[in-house]
């Protein structure tokens, strides 16, 4: 077991792996603080109209659903198998838990960048372990310097979008037309029905986000006929998204198979284009559209349309670290211990591997861990359940006790 004064943590973000482990600190009576440049589950509550494929159990901890409990903040917890939104989660889970940890948790609060007190990124890596983290915050309007001897990032990916462009890199006109493009999951059928109904809509990517994206405009179709959806996928496959064998996760087939009708049919109010790459997009105004270009092979097409939403995908902000010692991934910016090893394991269900290495999570820079979406990086095959384990490993490293687990002794 660690001997010696107990070390400060900073946990950077207060999303589901952010909160989780601000619970296993608190249990351990560690000093921690939560950081959260929104609300709680701020990123969920972006997506919150969308339905889980995973089941509550999978997007819950047994010391998470103990403390609920005991909190009586809710009258029961969902059942294991409830498939909830992201706002039902938040109601059911995230906010008794926040609740729980309210006293450390700032938010409205950025970390803007963290380094290590008198030290450079190029100085020597004997001594980094014996200086504190330097934590520039942000709060409202006013910066300051924080300190803290174990940095748990939790950020996310979800605020970092990519881009719609060839090559990974903005198409012509897409860095002005940003502000006007949407990148996430709106949420069509409900809050923003009014913006895309009787809308002619570019949807660009063939991930399960775009598909979400594209069954909700053919559902809106049917009582609003003037409702398009012109879908661009990379690849030249005339069906978006490969299905998985037996998935276990029935509700991301039956997406699968949705989107893939909606691609190969001629109804709906769906045209799926595969084998296309924008180009260019050029927003023409204020309620006069986009005219957005792409290009199949050697031949251009372009199209004249009233919204364009890009779910391509996210990336790590990995410039809150640039002054750290990190071993980035070249292929995924994740860390390159865990992304070796995920990369070295294969699954027929559609389920990322579980690595149960706690050394995998180890960084260069000592005492700095990169948890939950973020260290998977642009490996979009992360589910809540493997940050989970990732905090009881990494925690298992700071009190060096490799037998410690609160999820099984609550």
């Amino acid at each position: 077991m660690r001997k010696g004064p107990k070390p400060r943590l900073a946990i950077l973000g207060g999303g589901p792996i952010g909160l989780e482990a601000g619970l296993y600190a608190k249990k351990l009576d560690l000093p921690f603080t939560i950081f959260e440049r929104g609300r709680v589950g701020e990123h969920l509550w972006r997506w919150g109209h969308v339905r889980m494929f995973s089941p509550f159990g999978m997007n819950s901890t047994p010391l998470g659903r103990a403390v609920v409990e005991r909190s009586k903040a809710v009258a029961t917890l969902p059942a294991e198998d409830a498939l909830l939104t992201g706002r039902e989660h938040i109601a059911a889970y995230l906010g008794p838990l926040a609740e729980t940890l309210q006293s450390n948790i700032q938010t409205e609060t950025v970390v803007l960048k963290v380094s290590r007190r008198g030290l450079l990124k190029t100085d020597s890596a004997a001594d980094r372990g014996k200086r504190p983290f330097r934590l520039l915050v942000r709060d409202k309007n006013k910066e300051r310097i924080e300190e803290a001897d174990i940095v748990l990032d939790c950020t996310g990916t979800y605020a970092q979008h990519r881009w719609l462009g060839d090559g990974g890199i903005p198409a012509v006109g897409e860095l002005q037309a940003e502000p006007h493009i949407a990148y996430g999951l709106e949420d069509i059928l409900g809050e923003r029905k009014a913006h895309y109904a009787n809308k002619t809509t570019l949807v660009v990517g063939t991930g399960y986000s775009a598909a979400t994206t594209v069954c909700n405009l053919a559902q809106l179709a049917p009582d609003n006929q003037a409702t398009w959806a012109i879908w661009l996928g990379r690849d030249p496959s005339s069906t978006p998204l490969p299905r998985i064998a037996n998935d276990p996760l029935r509700e991301r087939d039956r997406l699968a198979v949705r989107a893939n009708n909606l691609a190969t049919r001629d109804d709906d109010n769906v045209e799926y284009h595969g084998g296309y790459v924008v180009e260019a997009v050029e927003f023409l105004g204020p309620d006069k559209g986009f005219r957005v270009a792409a290009r199949s092979a050697d031949k251009v097409r372009v199209w004249e349309v009233d919204r364009v939403i890009g779910n391509v995908g996210y990336t790590p902000d990995t410039n809150l670290y640039r002054e750290l010692q990190v071993h980035e991934s070249y292929t995924t910016l994740g860390p390159m211990n865990l992304a070796s090893a995920l990369a070295a394991q294969r699954r027929r269900d559609g389920l990322p591997p579980t690595c149960r290495d706690a050394e995998t999570l180890r960084n260069p820079e000592p005492n700095f861990y990169i948890l939950g979406a973020k260290s998977y990086g642009r490996n979009s095959n992360f589910l809540l359940r493997v940050g989970f384990e990732q905090i009881r490993d990494v925690f298992a490293l700071i009190m060096d006790d490799a037998k410690l687990d609160l999820y099984q002794s609550r």
